[in-house]
C-alpha cells in the first residue's frame, strides 16, 4: 500500500491565495503583470520555458535563423521558422497590436505537427500559472473566471491608466453583475477573489472545440445553454442564474481556445467565433455581449482551407484570421530525429540499424519537394540540409526555396513512415530491421497510402525509392570498404601528411626529401593531381586549391588544433576514394566468395568486428550489410 501511495501522491499544488478585491487590488500595484491578458500570459509563458536568439550568419538553407523556443525542441523538428511566425503573432498580440483580434489559423497537410503545437502551448500555459511568475487571479465562482479588475468603474480605470500604466478592458459578465448587485450590495471591496490553475481537464483558461454531427452540434457547445431547472426557479430565460456558462468560449476566457479542423464547423459557429475574434465579445442567449480575452488557435488542413477561402460568404471570417502554413519538414536530419522520437515512444522495440532511418526519411523528403528543372529533388534533399557539395552555396538552398514555395505542403507524412517501419519490425525474424528492409516495407506502404491518388504520383513514389536505393548503395560500400581498413584513420592521415608536404613544396617551387632513401626530389604532381582529379580539381586550379588548403592548415595550428584528413571535406572525399579504390579488389574476393578461405573469413570476422564496434551495426545487420555489399560488388 506504501508503494502504491508513492504512485498516486498528488502533484504539488501552487499556493492557494483567497482574499477580497480590496486585499487582491494592492498585488496588482505591486505587480502590474497581474493585469495581462492572454496573449501577454502565454508569450511570458513560452519565454520562462527559454529562449535561443538566433546567432550572426545564416541557416544551413541560406535563410536568417529564427529564434528557437525550448518548450519545442525536444518535440518538434525542423520547423523552427514556423514556430518563431506563431510566437511573434502571439508577441504582437502581448504588446496590444490588432493582431489579438484574429484567429490564428494553422494551415497544413495531415501530421504536419499543427495539432502537437497547438497542444504544447496549451500545456505549457497550464505549467507556468501553476508558478509564482504565472499567478492568475479571477474573481471566485465566475463561470468565466472573469479578471478582477473588471470591478473598476471607468473613472478608477482611467487613474489606474495614468498612474501604472494599467489598462483595463471589458466589463463584468452577467453572473457577476447580479452577484455585485444582490451578493455584495454593489460593495466591489468585498467581491472575493482567488487564485486559479489554468487546465483543460478541469475546464479553466483553456477549451477545445471539435466539430461533430451538423445536425447535433449547434452554438451552444461555444456560448452555453439555458439551465431548465433554474430556469423554472428563476422564472425568466433572462435571468442570468438560469444560464449555464459552460461553452468552450467560456471555458477558454484568459487562456487558450482550440479549434479543431475549425472550418468543418457550421457557418453558424463561425461566425460566433467572429464576434469573439473581431469584438473581443461572446453573444449569449438573451444577455449583452459578454466580454472575452483569449488566444484564438485553430488548425485545419489546406483542401479544407481552400473551399473555406473560396466561399464569398467567408469573406468577413477570413479577413479575421491570420493563417500560418505549416508545411512538413524538409530538412534530412530533422526528418531522422522525428522517427527516432517517434519509434522511442512506441511500444515497438527491436535494433534499427545505420542508415535506415536515413533511407526512410530521404525518401518521405524527396515526395515533399516540387518538382524544378534547376532544383531537382534530389538536390534540395542535401541542400536544405545544410550539405553543398562541388559549387553549391547557402544561397543556392535559398533560391531553390523561393523557387519552390510549396515544397512540404504536400507528401509523405511521418506517419505512414513510422508505420510502416513499426509493422517492419514487428514482422521481422530478428528485432533488426535495416535500409533494405525499409525501401520494402514503404514500398509496401504504397497499397494503403491516400496520398498517391494519381498514376503519376504512385510512379514518382516509387522513382523516389530507386533514388533512395542508389544513395544508400554508395554509402555501404564505402561503409565496409572502410571497416576493411584496419588503421583507416591512420592510412588516411598518411596521404594527408604526404599530400600536404608535397603541396607545400610545389607552392615555394622548392624540394622534398624522400622518405625512404632520404634524397632530395620534386614534389610527386602525378600523386597530387591523382588526388585532385577526383574532387573535379582543374590543373588550372590546382595552385589556388593548394593555397586555399595551406591558409586552413595554418589557421588550425594557430587555434592549436590538428589538422586531420576529414579537416576539409574535399580532400577527406578524395582521400577515401583513393583508399577505396585500393581496396575495391580485395572487398570483391572476400565478401564475394561463396566458399570464403580461412585468411577470408578471419577478415570477415575483423570487419564485421569494426562494424559492431565503430559503426553502431548489431550481429544480424552486419552479416546483411557485407551480403548486400557483395551482390553490390559482384554487379559491378
Amino acid at each position: 500500500m506504501t508503494l502504491l501511495n508513492d504512485y498516486l501522491s498528488p502533484e504539488p499544488e501552487p499556493e492557494g491565495w483567497k482574499g477580497t478585491f480590496a486585499e487582491y487590488f494592492p498585488k496588482v500595484l505591486e505587480n502590474p503583470r497581474l493585469a495581462r491578458g492572454a496573449h501577454a500570459l502565454l508569450h511570458d509563458a513560452i519565454l520562462a520555458a527559454g529562449v535561443s536568439e538566433p546567432s550572426a550568419g545564416e541557416a544551413p538553407d541560406g535563410t536568417a535563423p529564427p529564434r528557437r523556443y525550448r518548450m519545442f525542441e525536444r518535440e518538434i523538428f525542423g520547423l523552427d521558422d514556423v514556430l518563431d511566425q506563431i510566437v511573434r503573432v502571439i508577441e504582437a498580440g502581448a504588446r496590444g497590436l490588432d493582431i489579438r483580434r484574429r484567429i490564428l489559423l494553422l494551415v497544413g497537410p495531415p501530421g504536419s505537427a499543427k495539432s502537437t503545437i497547438v497542444t504544447l502551448l496549451k500545456r505549457r500555459l497550464e505549467a507556468y500559472t501553476r508558478t509564482p511568475e504565472g499567478a492568475v487571479y479571477a474573481i471566485a465562482g465566475c463561470p468565466l473566471h472573469e479578471d478582477p479588475l473588471h470591478l473598476l468603474n471607468p473613472t478608477a480605470r482611467e487613474r489606474l491608466r495614468r498612474e501604472t500604466g494599467i489598462v483595463v478592458e471589458g466589463d463584468l459578465c452577467p453572473v457577476c453583475q447580479h452577484r455585485l448587485a444582490n451578493e455584495w450590495e454593489g460593495d466591489v471591496a468585498r467581491v472575493p477573489v482567488e487564485r486559479i490553475v489554468f487546465s483543460e481537464q478541469a475546464r479553466v483558461g483553456i477549451a477545445t472545440f471539435a466539430p461533430s454531427d451538423p445536425n447535433v452540434q449547434d452554438v451552444s457547445d461555444l456560448v452555453g445553454s439555458m439551465d431548465l431547472v433554474k430556469l423554472q426557479e428563476f422564472g425568466v430565460e433572462s435571468h442570468p442564474l438560469a444560464w449555464r456558462f459552460d461553452g468552450a468560449l467560456d471555458v477558454a476566457n484568459r487562456g487558450i481556445f482550440e479549434g479543431i479542423e475549425l472550418l468543418k464547423s457550421k457557418s453558424e459557429l463561425l461566425f460566433t467565433l467572429l464576434t469573439v475574434a473581431q469584438e473581443r465579445q461572446i453573444k449569449t442567449g438573451r444577455f449583452a455581449l459578454v466580454y472575452a480575452d483569449m488566444v484564438l488557435l485553430a488548425h485545419t488542413n489546406e483542401a479544407e482551407f481552400q473551399r473555406f477561402v473560396a466561399e464569398r460568404r467567408n469573406e468577413a471570417l477570413q479577413s479575421r484570421t491570420y493563417v500560418i502554413r505549416v508545411p512538413y519538414n524538409l530538412r534530412w536530419s530533422d526528418e531522422v530525429r522525428i522517427y527516432e522520437k517517434l519509434l522511442a515512444e512506441s511500444s515497438v522495440r527491436g535494433h534499427v540499424a545505420p542508415w535506415t532511418l536515413k533511407a526512410a526519411a530521404a525518401w518521405a523528403l524527396l515526395s515533399r519537394y516540387e518538382k524544378n528543372e534547376k532544383y531537382p529533388p534530389a538536390l534540395k534533399l542535401k541542400l536544405y540540409d545544410g550539405q553543398f557539395e562541388g559549387e553549391y552555396r547557402p544561397a543556392h538552398a535559398q533560391e531553390a526555396r523561393e523557387q519552390s514555395p510549396r515544397d512540404g505542403m504536400r507528401g509523405v507524412s511521418p506517419r505512414q513512415v513510422i508505420n510502416a517501419l513499426a509493422q517492419a519490425l514487428v514482422a521481422a525474424k530478428v528485432p533488426c530491421i535495416h535500409p533494405v528492409d525499409a525501401l520494402k516495407a514503404l514500398r509496401e506502404s504504397l497499397a494503403h497510402h491516400a496520398g498517391a491518388e494519381t498514376k503519376e504520383e504512385s510512379e514518382a513514389l516509387v522513382a523516389a525509392l530507386a533514388e533512395v536505393r542508389k544513395e544508400y548503395d554508395d554509402w555501404a560500400v564505402k561503409t565496409v570498404s572502410r571497416a576493411f581498413i584496419a588503421a583507416f584513420d591512420d592510412a588516411a592521415q598518411d596521404i594527408l601528411k604526404k599530400y600536404l608536404d608535397m603541396a607545400e613544396a610545389s607552392l615555394r617551387n622548392d624540394r622534398i626529401r624522400d622518405p625512404v632513401t632520404g634524397e632530395w626530389v620534386e614534389p610527386d604532381e602525378k600523386f597530387m593531381r591523382s588526388l585532385e582529379d577526383l574532387i573535379g580539381v582543374s590543373a588550372a586550379a590546382r595552385k589556388s586549391f593548394r593555397e586555399e588548403l595551406m591558409v586552413r592548415v595554418a589557421g588550425s595550428l594557430r587555434r592549436g588544433e590538428t589538422f586531420r584528413y576529414d579537416s576539409h571535406p574535399k580532400l577527406k572525399q578524395a582521400i577515401e576514394a583513393r583508399l577505396f579504390a585500393d581496396l575495391q579488389g580485395t572487398i570483391r574476393t572476400t565478401v564475394s566468395s561463396k566458399i570464403p578461405d580461412e585468411d577470408q573469413r578471419a577478415r570477415l570476422r575483423e570487419v564485421k568486428e569494426r562494424l559492431i564496434a565503430r559503426e553502431g551495426f548489431c550481429e544480424h545487420c552486419a552479416e546483411a550489410i557485407l551480403q548486400y555489399v557483395g551482390y553490390l560488388l559482384e554487379r559491378r
